[in-house]
């Protein structure tokens, strides 16, 4: 039984649900408060988003079947309350669903916990020009260095559209760097 077979079955048990809860917190935390973190690109905004996809995954333990991976699983709950986040952030200041990233970048901009240097800051301004999904694609291959199939199973899209879509979003930041700034 590997590791996520135990804590499934730690979960599921009512003696042990929240000991179980306790250890799934602890050993998904990094990893998906980093996922949110790249999309919302506040700490604070991230930090929330963890919360409450934490709230999620306990208020659904019921209905997980089990038929994808509990890391699968808990991506996509941390991309959809990510993706909820940004769509009512843009209603609130009247952004477009299709329109640019600015409000992130202004964001970006003003984060005092960002402790990048000029190029990161660079790169991650290069990051934000790229569209929603092209961006997750990207994060998820570059920065996570994740599969393109467990990238496929997280976001329900076939592996030859994400490797597409990384390509263009990889040809889009490398124009963005070339030009001036």
């Amino acid at each position: 039984m590997n590791n996520e077979e135990q804590l499934l079955e730690e979960l599921r048990d009512p003696r042990t649900s929240r000991k179980g809860f306790a250890r799934l917190v602890s050993e998904y935390s990094e990893r998906l408060y980093w996922q949110v973190r790249k999309m919302v690109i506040s700490h604070d905004d991230a930090n929330d988003i963890l919360q409450d996809v934490f709230v999620k995954a306990w208020m659904n333990l019921e209905n997980f079947r089990g038929e994808a991976k509990l890391t699968t699983w808990l991506y996509r709950i941390a991309i959809n309350e990510s993706i909820t986040f940004l769509n009512k952030k843009r209603s609130q200041n009247h952004i477009a669903l299709d329109d640019d990233n600015s409000f992130l970048l202004n964001t970006l901009e003003s984060d005092p916990y960002f402790d990048g240097d000029e190029a990161q800051k660079l790169l991650q301004k290069a990051i934000l020009t790229l569209p929603e999904k092209q961006r997750l694609v990207f994060h998820m291959k570059y920065s996570e260095e994740m599969k393109y199939e467990d990238i496929s199973d997280i976001l329900g899209t076939s592996v030859g559209a994400l490797k597409a879509s990384y390509h263009h979003a990889v040809k889009k930041i490398e124009k963005f760097l070339s030009e001036p700034h």
